[in-house]
């Protein structure tokens, strides 16, 4: 019977730390966790995989702002397609080379998407995600008052520009992923969270220097084409209550009311595991069947049931 999954890899599965941030670096590591992504297509799951982006358009934001005397800045929409173009090439070369390997009929493919957010969102009058470099407050009230930056200082490291992360309403190309799984292929999609865009007064799309979280991207995803699992690969094994605590205690399973109720005691960190629970929740009570939190090595191990945590409705 078809099995349909959402996998969504983590930056850890890109960038494992600050020493190893090369595009070999990056190769090598993507290589680990698509061994593992390809064992679960070896098992009979058709699979949309989604990624994480952040590093990487800070580092092409970086060059753009070094080059800035002698070439025009990338825009925050663009650097965000650029990232789905070069590590869904990445992704779908490392597939290609593991499918050969295996002796699978599969294909691996890239959907360069779009992401839908309301222009209304709050989240555009409250901008909190840094993005870009560190500049001097000179530079930061030149940008803010001839471009329109958001600026913060960074707790005393210097200033950095701000945008807003509103939430995923509908993934423009979503009939032509479902249509690329429903055909077999494995699909790289909604990259970064998604090029986030908005509709104007004519219903015309048009992208905005925003940053969509990519759990809550691949999450939508998962609800949109009908999918049987959310999968959420990040550092850890398993979720955790008290993490990092003497009285930590891994968790095997909870349901999603139990996930709630661990959410409002405060077990799971604003920037870390909360918005993959928050994704979790949202898909299954949408109505997906389930969901699981693992890391990379264990993705195949956790299918099985033998490690990782489940979530279910």
């Amino acid at each position: 019977m078809k099995r349909v999954a959402v996998v969504a890899i983590g930056g850890n599965s890109l960038i494992k730390d600050r020493a190893h941030q090369s595009v070999e670096d990056q190769y090598a590591a993507a290589q680990e966790t698509c061994h593992h992504i390809a064992g679960m297509i070896e098992q009979g799951w058709d699979v949309a995989i989604s990624h994480g982006n952040g590093p990487q358009v800070g580092f092409i934001l970086r060059r753009s702002e070094l080059a800035r005397h002698e070439l025009h800045e990338v825009p925050l929409d663009f650097c965000v397609a650029d990232t789905q173009g070069a590590i869904g090439y990445m992704l779908q070369q490392i597939l290609y080379n593991e499918f050969q390997r295996r002796g699978l009929d599969k294909q691996a493919v890239t959907v360069v998407t779009q992401v839908l957010v309301d222009r209304d969102d709050p989240a555009f009058s409250h901008p909190t995600k840094p993005i870009g470099s560190f500049m001097d407050q000179n530079e930061a009230a030149r940008r803010r008052d001839h471009e329109g930056w958001d600026v913060v200082e960074d707790a005393g490291r210097g200033w950095r520009r701000v945008v807003a992360s509103p939430m995923p309403v509908r993934v423009v190309e979503r009939d032509g992923v479902k249509q690329l799984i429903d055909a077999g292929l494995t699909v790289i999609t909604v990259g970064g969270g998604g090029i986030p865009v908005v509709k104007d007064e004519e219903g015309n799309l048009r992208g905005v220097a925003a940053v969509i979280d990519k759990d809550f991207a691949s999450s939508l995803l998962a609800t949109s084409i009908g999918a049987d699992l959310l999968l959420i690969s990040t550092a850890i094994e398993k979720v955790a209550l008290h993490f990092g605590q003497p009285d930590q205690r891994w968790l095997d399973r909870m349901t999603v009311a139990e996930a709630r109720q661990y959410i409002q005691q405060g077990h799971f960190a604003a920037g870390s595991m909360k918005p993959k629970i928050e994704a979790c929740l949202g898909f299954l009570e949408a109505g997906g069947r389930e969901a699981l939190i693992t890391n990379p090595e264990n993705i195949e191990r956790a299918l099985r049931g033998e490690t990782g945590t489940r979530i279910l409705p």
